[in-house]
Formats: structure tokens, C-alpha cells, sequence
């Protein structure tokens, strides 16, 4: 469906889903994903989408995200702006993706959804969409307010739609790469794993931070605004979370979580500049190798995998019964 060697997507991930990034993961066989909400102007998405095409010789993405922003934003003009530079693979995710379905089928673009339940998905399917990516609470980001796991999340999803899906959060190397396709997806979103990599365009003291984080240093802000975001565990956020339970309105936290804050404490490395978004996995991730090394040594060690299953006489013992 996606032309690409390897089910890896790279996740679409603001400020930091860049020509360089993106490029890297489609030319070691997976699907990099532009994030389109990284540009302010349709304009910079084009720039940004050209750049792309002269790093990459195969197939990418752009993720159009349908959540509230502090600006108003045209999502057709984004998505137009994508279709014309030749990306005939579109991401949406947060909203119903229903109002733009015409101009994307129009286009005969390959749509996928990305969401964080399972009735959306659902709803996804039903307007139309080809493959729809589907989020555990373990994924960073906004994986959604129900505190369901991956493990629970993909099969569920599975069960209730009949095309692909693509199965993220707290996936971070082959053990989860397996365990996902195990749980019937198709293919997983990795997004963490590929921040600590040589491509990713952050602060070098960001990445040492993150590798030397375990799996209990994220924690959730934003419930009280009904957007969950699962986030480093900093100063800063820690902060953000007590001004919510103390009942902060959203025009007392805006400053906190801007987006605008993130991209600064990537680009000076200051941990507690603003929210750095990151999944569980992150305890996971103790290296910065190259993008293709990671996907290189997901394939190799799921083959490993395979064969210890093999040895075990697990399959065999099961298609006897």
C-alpha cells in the first residue's frame, strides 16, 4: 500500500519531523512523515516537502493534524500544497478527517488516520480512510484520555475494523515491533526511538537526557483541558501538573505549554525551556545511533526473535492443535 520495504512509520513528531529525519527513515526502507504543523505558512510546508524529495528517493508522508491551535490554520491550503508537490501519502490525525475526505479522494492519495480509540477508528473506516494508526497510552504526544495500553488498544482496534492498522506507542525496538504485528497490526509508528537518533534535528543535551531516562520519567499533563499529553518528566512539567490539580485555567497554563517553548528548549538544549513530548519507551533508548542502524537492527533482531520461536517448537505445536 505504501511502497516501502520495512512496516516502520516514523511518527510525525512538530519541530523536529524535518527533511533530514524524514528523509532517513524512507531511505532505510520505513515511511518518514513531515510534520506539517512544524511551518507556519503553506509556503514553508512546499520549501520543506522539495527539500525532502532531494534527501529521499523513496516514498514519505505528511501529517496534517486536526487539533485546535492557538492560530487559525487552513488545512486544506496544507493539504493542496502537499497533493501539488506529488505526496500521494496523507496522515491526518486528531479530528474526523470527514470535511477534507473529498479533496484526498480526489487526489487519489493514500489516507491514513491516526487516533487514540478505538471508536475513532471506527469512524475512520467509515468515512473512508485506508489504514488508521492506532495510539496505547504509553505513546508520547496525545495519546488520548482513556489510559488504555497498546497491548489492549491494538488488538481491540483490530477486532473492530477491517483495514490495515498500524499499532504505536511504547514501541521502541524489535520486542515491540514483534509483539505489535503478534497483537495483528500491520505496521507499527515509532516516535520516541527516533528522536535519539544522529538525523533527529534536537539539542544534543535533549538526547542525552532522553537516553539517560527510564520508563517511569514521563508523566501526563493536560487532562484538565481534555488534550492528555504524555511528557518528559522536568521542572517545568512537573509545574504544569500542579497548577492543574490546583484548577489553572487554560489562559494560565498557555504560556507554560506553547509549543513555541518546545521548539526553544530543543534548539538550546535547556530541558526546562518547555514540554518536551516523549513516550514510555523512553526507557528503552540507551544510544544515539543512526536512523538506518535502528531499523537495520529492528529487522535483524525480530528475524532473532523468529528464530528462538522457531526453536522453541512454539508454531509447530500450535498448527498441530
Amino acid at each position: 500500500m505504501l511502497g516501502i520495504k520495512y512496516p516502520i512509520l516514523q511518527g510525525a513528531m512538530q519541530w523536529l519531523s524535518r527533511a533530514e529525519l524524514v528523509s532517513a527513515v524512507s531511505n532505510a526502507g520505513g515511511l518518514g512523515i513531515i510534520s506539517s504543523l512544524t511551518f507556519p505558512t503553506s509556503k514553508e510546508l512546499r520549501q520543506e516537502i522539495k527539500k525532502t524529495r532531494r534527501m529521499a528517493d523513496k516514498p514519505f508522508a505528511v501529517n496534517i493534524t486536526l487539533m485546535p491551535t492557538q492560530q487559525p490554520v487552513n488545512y486544506e491550503e496544507y493539504m493542496s500544497t502537499a497533493i501539488e508537490e506529488g505526496v500521494n501519502i496523507i496522515e491526518t490525525a486528531g479530528r474526523s478527517p470527514e470535511p477534507y475526505m473529498k479533496l484526498l479522494k480526489d487526489a487519489r492519495v493514500t489516507i491514513l488516520h491516526k487516533c487514540a480509540r478505538t471508536r475513532d477508528a471506527k469512524t475512520a473506516e467509515r468515512v473512508g480512510v485506508d489504514a488508521v494508526s492506532i495510539v496505547g497510552c504509553e505513546a508520547g504526544g496525545h495519546p488520548g484520555m482513556e489510559d488504555v495500553t497498546s497491548f489492549v488498544r491494538i488488538p481491540s482496534t483490530v477486532d473492530a475494523v477491517k483495514i490495515p492498522v498500524i499499532a504505536g506507542g511504547g514501541i521502541a525496538d524489535a520486542r515491540g515491533f514483534v509483539a505489535a504485528l503478534a497483537l495483528g497490526a500491520e505496521g507499527v509508528l515509532i516516535g520516541t526511538r527516533f528522536m535519539a537518533s544522529k538525523e533527529c534535528n534536537i539539542h544534543p543535551k535533549i538526547k542525552e537526557r532522553l537516553i539517560r531516562a527510564n520508563e517511569t520519567d514521563t508523566l501526563m499533563i493536560e487532562r484538565s483541558l481534555n488534550n492528555a499529553a504524555r511528557v518528559l518528566r522536568t521542572d517545568l512539567s512537573q509545574k504544569v501538573l500542579e497548577m492543574e490539580t490546583k484548577g489553572a485555567t487554560l489562559e494560565e497554563l498557555l504560556p507554560m505549554i506553547t509549543g513555541k517553548r518546545g521548539k526553544q528548549a530543543f534548539a538550546e538544549g535547556d530541558i526546562n525551556a518547555g514540554i518536551i513530548h516523549c513516550g514510555q519507551s523512553v526507557g528503552l533508548i540507551h544510544d544515539i545511533p543512526t536512523v538506518k542502524e535502528i531499523i537495520d537492527g529492528i529487522i535483524r533482531e525480530a528475524g532473532l526473535i523468529g528464530k528462538r520461536f522457531q526453536d522453541m517448537g512454539l508454531f509447530t505445536r500450535m498448527a498441530r492443535l
